[in-house]
């Protein structure tokens, strides 16, 4: 069993090395922290607490804590959607106003959807990518390569921008024929 206090730990050292802090008030960040706790168990991945996961690793890795969508919303709101990540102003404050939804409506729609076997099966990795619609992206900066339907807003190791992202094309035959 996972304890709230290890990720409380995990997610403040995170959250340091970005430059933002977690939620200041405990009545507000204690029910997350247990959040994060029971998904990470459920699921055997700590899914955002705040939104709706489909228990299919496919289909929810945009929302593993720390999601796609934290960065470019702590960027513009000072805050992430759960109001979990704050920046230094919102710290300071002592509080974060909520935000807009920024993942996208197919991919909320889709955890709705996912529904035992079908959909696990719909998500289980298949030979070909475009079988999955899901492709190799690679940051042009670092060099990280994620295989996924997009790649992330921001890079989680140079912290590039989406547009340095570039698709890796597999099997290309440039032999004439």
């Amino acid at each position: 069993m996972i304890s709230v206090e290890a990720v409380r730990q995990r997610h403040e050292l995170e959250a340091r090395s970005r430059g933002y802090r977690l939620h200041p008030d405990p009545e507000f960040l204690n029910p997350l922290l247990e959040g994060l706790r029971a998904n990470e168990e459920r699921y055997g991945y700590p899914s955002c607490p705040c939104r709706l996961a489909s228990g299919v690793f496919e289909l929810d890795r945009d929302i593993i804590c720390p999601c796609d969508y934290r960065d470019p919303d702590v960027e513009e709101y000072g805050t992430c959607y759960c109001c979990f990540y704050v920046d230094e102003a919102a710290y300071e404050r002592g509080s974060a106003d909520p935000i807009p939804e920024r993942r996208p409506q197919e991919k909320q729609m889709r955890a709705l959807m996912a529904d035992g076997d079908e959909e696990r099966q719909k998500a289980a990795p298949d030979e070909s990518a475009g079988a999955t619609g899901r492709t190799l992206h690679y940051c042009r900066v670092c060099g990280y390569v994620v295989f996924r339907e997009e790649p992330p807003y921001i890079c989680p190791i140079c912290r590039a921008k989406r547009e340095m992202f570039a698709e890796i094309v597999i099997g290309l035959d440039l032999r004439s024929t």
